[in-house]
Parts: C-alpha cells; sequence; structure tokens
C-alpha cells in the first residue's frame, strides 16, 4: 500500500467558532492504482488534497506515505517528501513563464542539487515521456494550454515521484487538450504510475479506475453513502449546536436571577 490515511479530522476555526471539513477520511491507494476524488465546490477535496500533498497538517488522525508515518515530521522533511515523493500537476500549470519547458522540467532536479548535464538530459526524456521532445527550448506563452500541462506533468513526474497528485488538471483546458491530457494520464497509470486526481467533472473521473465521493467532509466509493453519512453528521453537529444554545441561554438565566438576588 502506498498511501494510507486513517480517521483524518480537519477544522478550522473561525470567530472561536470551530468548523469541521473533513470527517474521519479513510482512504487507501495501491501502488499503480489510479484513483479520482471527486466532489463539488465546498466539499473538502481540496483540503483532502493539500493534506495528501503534505501542504497542510490535519487536526487528527494517521497518514502513512510509503510506509512511513508523514505527520509530526518537520518543515525540511515535508519538503523533501514534497520533492521526491509526490508530484504536483496543477489546474493553472504553475510554470515559470519566462523559462523555457526545458528549465521548467528541470527545476524540481535543481532542488534535488542534480549535476547540470545529468538535469538537461533527464528533463529531455521526461518532455519526450509527454511527446514534447521538440519544443524543449519553446517558453509557456508559446504553447499552448495542453502543451502547458504537459510540460507540467513532465515536471512532476521527473523524480520519479511515489504518487502523481493532480488537482482538476483538465480545468483550465478546452475538451480536446482535456481528452489528450486524460489519454497521456491513462499512458502513465499502464506504465506504473500511481495517480490520484482531483475533480469536479464526473466525466473528467471516469478515467479513473476507482472513483471517491466527498461530500460536506465525508468520503465513500458510494455517492449516496456520502451524502447520507454527511447529512446525518449535519443533524448531529446541529442538535449539539443547538444544545451548546440552550445551555448558554440557560447559564445567563442563572446569573440574571442570581444577580437580581443580590441585588
Amino acid at each position: 500500500m502506498i498511501l494510507s490515511l486513517e480517521h483524518i479530522y480537519k477544522d478550522y476555526v473561525q470567530d472561536k467558532l470551530v468548523v469541521p471539513v473533513l470527517k474521519d477520511i479513510n482512504l487507501s491507494v495501491e501502488e499503480g492504482e489510479y484513483v479520482a476524488i471527486m466532489g463539488p465546490s465546498g466539499s473538502g477535496k481540496t483540503t483532502l488534497m493539500n493534506i495528501i500533498g503534505c501542504l497542510d497538517h490535519p487536526t487528527s488522525g494517521e497518514y502513512i506515505l510509503d510506509g512511513k508515518s508523514v505527520l509530526g515530521l518537520r518543515d525540511n522533511a515535508l519538503s523533501d517528501v514534497r520533492l521526491n515523493s509526490i508530484g504536483f500537476v496543477f489546474q493553472t500549470f504553475q510554470l515559470m513563464p519566462r523559462e523555457s519547458a526545458l528549465e521548467n522540467v528541470c527545476l524540481p532536479l535543481s532542488y534535488a542539487g542534480v549535476k547540470k548535464s545529468e538535469k538537461k538530459e533527464r528533463a529531455m526524456k521526461a518532455l519526450e515521456r509527454v511527446g514534447l521532445k521538440e519544443r524543449a527550448l519553446f517558453k509557456p506563452t508559446q504553447l499552448s494550454g495542453g502543451q502547458k500541462q504537459r510540460v507540467a506533468i513532465a515536471r512532476a513526474m521527473i523524480n520519479n515521484p511515489k504518487i502523481l497528485l493532480a488537482d482538476e488538471p483538465t480545468g483550465a483546458l478546452d475538451q480536446k487538450s482535456g481528452e489528450q491530457i486524460m489519454r497521456l494520464f491513462k499512458k502513465l497509470n499502464e506504465e506504473g504510475v500511481t495517480i490520484i486526481m482531483i475533480t469536479h467533472d464526473p466525466k473528467i473521473a471516469q478515467n479513473a479506475k476507482k472513483i471517491y465521493y466527498i461530500i460536506d467532509g465525508v468520503i465513500s466509493e458510494d455517492e449516496e453513502k456520502a451524502r447520507s453519512t454527511a447529512e446525518a453528521l449535519e443533524k448531529e453537529e446541529a442538535m449539539e449546536d443547538d444544545f451548546l444554545i440552550e445551555n448558554e441561554k440557560s447559564d445567563n438565566e442563572k446569573q440574571e436571577v442570581a444577580s437580581d438576588e443580590n441585588s
């Protein structure tokens, strides 16, 4: 098993109010799997992606990546995990606009301290792998949206990460370019690459071999189960809020009575 999330919770505090975003997330991904996590805006999928990508910490729970717990690691160790174990593909490509495709793909190797001659050779092979060897010296402004995303995928794969983590990889592309990226993902997965793709689009999610649905911070392979669990938790949270409000009201009334008696 390449990744395991166990009982992951994530809360945010807003004006002393605790807002639960992820609720008892349990997710396992085997090496070589192609998984889609699908949910609407506000479902918690971006927060979950950030935790998987070691960009954020859960409030509680356990996260095992390649047999090792990543929770509790210091910043430098987390940076190493992001550099060597996770390849990121973003919706908006995140390319350096003044650098060539080749230089963009070389960037993670620079952080890893790889020699200049080796960097160029490995980056060219990565671009060839995504069908862009002939455009190695092109700047991002000279590339189409689909080509930019292929450069981003080459960059994500350059260190042979354990997981390719893609956030809405076709969100900024037209239909034809999006289909090309999905074909590329299929090819990479057939070569043994583990892919976790975050999306809101059911058509894009269908390209994965397994789909998880996340709704209001609850995840399941069964969409209706995720929805019903989320609704049950919302009712439970509402009852707890009502109970706290009633207790606070009762305490205030007692204080008022005590104040009147003292006066």
